[in-house]
């Protein structure tokens, strides 16, 4: 299967899209044409195990360049790692008829980024073998608290590769900052930005964009690719859970096939739910998509007017993954809703860096009033929604599900009033163990606040009864080997980047 850029002028194969990442002209790579999975082909994957089924997905766009069963190895090793006999549990959620939660969550860093970051580095090795590449590939990315630490996780000690990780200084969680600054690995580098997750991404693309900071890399034997979900790679492998979700409730008896099922989905680069997209272009009966945003409101305002606009505030909040205002995978919707038009995505892209916003036209808005919901959840709609579930259900969650939840809440009371489909299941993904924000889910369940992160574990598995996780726990007695911040700067980035590749900056060594 070959892949296109969504600003045109460049065509791949899909082992070549992996490892380059990102398309020469900054466009994202999306398939010429989507596979199709059957009904047919649905009833047998119902029998499969999780891996198994993400395998069988990833090898609708990869398995003539990989193997399908190089696929399925490489599945069943990955997601070995996750807690628990089934990677992707559907919750239903007692009382509630309709609501039922994916938990995305039970991966080596308590995060939804695991069901990609721990595939993508068999990905990228094979992708790398079968195009002929022997350079070292430096994995770099972007995060706003989850991708960073998956991405380290992941690539840690991986032969070939080396990962450096760039996030805001003040736009994470105590917790997440953590994870990043105390990783293992020889081949793993993390730098905070002083600025926000947006300043962190545009300046990780102008580094791919840059020609003189590639060809200093190309020097040293070394080339760029990605752990962002602007690589296609990272993006593949969480199509699957959608898949599984609903063959979940198809062999549970909740629905039959062919019946169209909601997701809720807390949104930030656009990523996660255009998965969800991607499955229902698959062949997937999906029903709406409901964008769940924070304050950081710019998709939820966008899906209401068919305006993007980012001439705006940028608030942090307590969904700090979600602090986003340039959502990058939104791009590729783009580009589908135009007719695949990659002039207009590109010139849309141009005005979006030069303006600060862009327009899609009335035939745009009504496909996506058509196939998408947008609503948004302030910070006292979150803990509302927190602390009812836990109230009435016993069941926790983090921030960002949080957010999923009061959006699901608006959207449920739009459904029942627009076609009164009251008992059809609707399923919000969550996308991070609760323990990963211990403080302020602490406080939306109980009112309780508390300063230090350890505190707030403790007090929460008092509450709650959840087993924290070990990989947490440990955190409180590792000294963090990474302290690097610099300017909001390509200049900046661009040399501490170089510093590491050459080992000229060396972190503290493992303890």
């Amino acid at each position: 299967m070959y892949f296109i850029s969504t600003r045109g002028g460049e065509k791949v194969t899909g082992a070549q899209a992996i490892v380059q990442g990102l398309a020469k002209n900054g466009g994202l790579f999306v398939p010429e044409k989507f596979p199709v999975i059957t009904a047919e082909e649905m009833s047998a994957m119902a029998e499969m195990s999780y891996p198994e089924r993400a395998a069988f997905v990833l090898g609708k766009y990869l398995a003539e360049e990989l193997g399908a069963d190089y696929l399925k190895e490489i599945c069943e090793k990955a997601y070995s790692a996750f807690e628990g006999n089934d990677p992707v549990p559907l919750v239903k959620v007692d009382g509630e008829s309709s609501l039922y939660v994916l938990e995305l969550f039970h991966g080596p860093t308590c995060a939804f980024k695991d069901m990609a970051l721990t595939v993508l580095p068999y990905l990228l090795k094979k992708s790398c073998e079968v195009t002929g590449v022997n350079d070292e590939i430096l994995i770099l990315a972007a995060t706003s608290g989850d991708t960073g630490k998956a991405a380290l996780e992941g690539f840690r000690d991986v032969p070939g590769t080396k990962v450096a990780v760039f996030y805001p200084d003040e736009g994470v969680a105590k917790m997440q900052r953590l994870q990043m600054t105390v990783q293992d690995g020889n081949n793993v580098f993390v730098a905070a930005v002083e600025g926000n997750f947006d300043d962190c991404q545009r300046g990780v693309k102008n580094l791919f964009a840059s020609e003189e900071f590639n060809a200093k890399l190309a020097e040293k034997g070394v080339r760029l690719s990605s752990a962002n979900s602007i690589n296609f790679g990272r993006l593949a492998p969480q199509i699957a859970y959608y898949f599984s979700a609903y063959l979940d409730l198809l062999t549970s008896g909740q629905i039959e096939m062919g019946d169209k099922v909601d997701f809720v989905v807390p949104t930030g680069n656009f990523g996660d739910i255009l998965a969800g997209w991607y499955a229902k272009k698959m062949g997937l009966p999906v029903g709406k998509l409901v964008c769940a945003s924070n304050r950081n409101k710019v998709l939820a305002d966008f899906f209401k007017k068919g305006v993007y606009d980012v001439k705006r505030d940028f608030h942090r909040t307590m969904s700090p993954s979600m602090d986003i205002l340039v959502s990058s995978n939104l791009e590729r919707l783009l580009f589908e809703i135009s007719g695949r038009n990659a002039r207009l995505t590109a010139q849309r892209m141009k005005d979006l860096a030069e303006k600060k916003e862009y327009c899609i036209t009335a035939e745009e808005k009504a496909i996506l009033d058509e196939e998408f919901f947008g609503g948004f959840a302030r910070e006292d709609d979150t803990v509302e929604a927190m602390y009812e579930i836990f109230d009435e259900f016993g069941y926790a969650m983090d921030t960002h599900t949080g957010v999923a939840l009061a959006v699901y809440m608006q959207y449920k009371d739009w459904r029942e009033k627009k076609d009164e489909k009251a008992d059809e299941p609707i399923v919000v993904l969550s996308t991070a163990n609760p323990y990963k924000f211990p403080q302020d889910v602490l406080y939306a369940l109980s009112g309780n606040d508390v300063k230090d992160s350890f505190k707030g574990i403790k007090r929460l598995n008092l509450l709650t009864a959840m087993k924290p996780p070990k990989s947490l726990l440990e955190l409180r007695y590792r000294t963090p080997r990474f302290k690097t911040k610099v300017k909001n700067d390509l200049g900046q980035m661009a040399k501490v980047i170089l510093g590491f590749v050459s080992g000229e900056i060396v972190p503290t060594p493992d303890k």
